[in-house]
């Protein structure tokens, strides 16, 4: 009995890892750069779209850092 239960949590913990590993994050797109104004993320966001770098981009305030991180 002990032996299936030890075979039975290694088998659950090594599914959990993988489907962890295996997550996408919660945001799916690259970091493009940090800003400390939105104003220069907002400028850089739209230049990259014009360059065609990327097809779209948001900035996010991250309150914990104070920065604006730019995806794209």
């Amino acid at each position: 009995m002990r032996k299936a239960r030890a075979v039975l949590v290694s088998a659950v913990m090594i599914l959990g890892v993988s489907l962890t590993i295996g997550a996408a994050p919660a945001h799916a797109d690259r970091l493009a750069g940090v800003f400390k104004d939105r104003s220069e993320c907002e400028r850089i966001g739209t230049h990259g779209t014009a360059q065609g770098w990327w097809d779209d981009y948001s900035c996010q305030w991250e309150s914990r850092y104070r920065y604006y991180f730019l995806y794209a």
